[in-house]
C-alpha cells in the first residue's frame, strides 16, 4: 500500500501540472504514455520491444495518437489513415518473412492495440485541447467511478460482476460508483455549465452512459490480461502496475466523448 501511495503522488505530481501547462509539453506526456502502451502490448503478446513488428507497431499507434499538425509534412491527399493503413500492410507481409513465426493473430491484436491506444490517447490531448473543464470532467468521472465501485464494493458487494473476468467486481459496486459519479461531476458541471454545450439534463445522462463505459474499458483490459495471463499490464507504476493499467477506463471514455460531440 505505501508503495502504491508513493507512486500515485509522484504520478498526480507530474501529471496535474502538466495538464495544466497544456500544449506541446502535455502532448509530449501524453504521446510518451501512449508508446510505453504499446509496448506493454507487444510484452504481453512475448515479442521484443526492438523488432521489426514492434517499430511498425510503434509508428502505427503514433499515426493515430499525435497530433494532425505533427504529420503535416504528408502529401496533401495522403490522411492519417492512407499511412497507417500502409503499415497494417507492413505488419501482414512480416508473416511472410519470418515465414508465419509472426502470425496474422499476432498481427490484428497488433493493429487493434495501437488503434485502440493511439486513439484513445489522442482525443486526451483533443479533451485538453477544448479546455482544462473537459479533461477534468473525462478524468472525474473515472476517477469517481473507479474509487465509488472500489468503496461501496468493498463494504455492500455481495453480487459478481464478471466473476471470470474480474472477480473482485461486484453489481452493488458498479452501481453505486456510477450513482456517486452522477452526483459528483453533476455538480461539477452545474457550477461550469457555461463551459458545456449541452443541457444539465443531457449532460448527466452523458455522465452516466461514460461512467459504464469506462467500466466497460477495465472490464475489457481485464478480460486481456487475463487471455495473456499477466496479472498487470506492465511495471513503469510500482504499485499500480502499467499505464494501461491505470488508462483502462478513459480509453474508453474518450473517443465516445468525442462520439457524442463534447470533444
Amino acid at each position: 500500500m505505501k508503495q502504491r501511495v508513493i507512486t500515485a503522488v509522484i504520478a498526480l505530481a507530474i501529471f496535474i501540472p502538466l495538464i495544466f501547462v497544456g500544449g506541446t509539453a502535455f502532448n509530449i506526456l501524453v504521446v510518451a504514455m501512449g508508446l510505453v502502451g504499446t509496448s506493454e502490448l507487444l510484452m504481453m503478446k512475448k515479442k521484443l520491444l526492438v523488432s521489426f513488428e514492434a517499430i511498425i507497431s510503434y509508428l502505427l499507434t503514433a499515426v493515430f495518437l499525435v497530433p494532425n499538425a505533427w504529420l503535416s509534412f504528408l502529401p496533401e491527399k495522403v490522411t492519417h489513415f492512407d499511412l497507417a493503413y500502409f503499415l497494417i500492410l507492413f505488419l501482414l507481409l512480416n508473416s511472410v518473412f519470418t515465414r508465419n513465426r509472426f502470425s496474422f493473430d499476432d498481427a490484428g491484436a497488433l493493429t487493434i492495440g495501437s488503434i485502440y491506444i493511439g486513439l484513445g490517447f489522442h482525443y486526451m490531448m483533443s479533451a485538453r485541447q477544448s479546455s482544462i473543464w473537459m479533461i477534468f470532467f473525462a478524468l472525474f468521472i473515472v476517477w469517481i467511478t473507479d474509487s465509488g465501485a472500489y468503496m461501496i464494493g468493498r463494504k455492500i458487494g455481495k453480487h459478481k460482476l464478471a466473476p471470470n473476468i474480474s472477480p473482485n467486481k461486484t453489481w452493488e459496486g458498479s452501481i453505486g460508483g456510477t450513482i456517486a459519479t452522477v452526483i459528483v461531476v453533476g455538480l461539477y458541471v452545474f457550477f461550469l455549465q457555461a463551459h458545456f454545450t449541452y443541457s444539465l439534463l443531457l449532460m448527466l445522462l452523458l455522465v452516466l452512459i461514460l461512467s459504464v463505459a469506462g467500466q466497460f474499458g477495465d472490464l475489457a483490459e481485464s478480460a486481456y490480461k487475463r487471455y495473456f495471463d499477466v496479472k498487470d499490464s506492465g511495471k513503469i507504476l510500482p504499485g499500480h502496475g502499467g499505464i494501461l493499467d491505470r488508462f483502462d477506463s478513459i480509453l474508453f471514455v474518450l473517443p465516445l466523448m468525442h462520439f457524442c460531440g463534447l470533444l
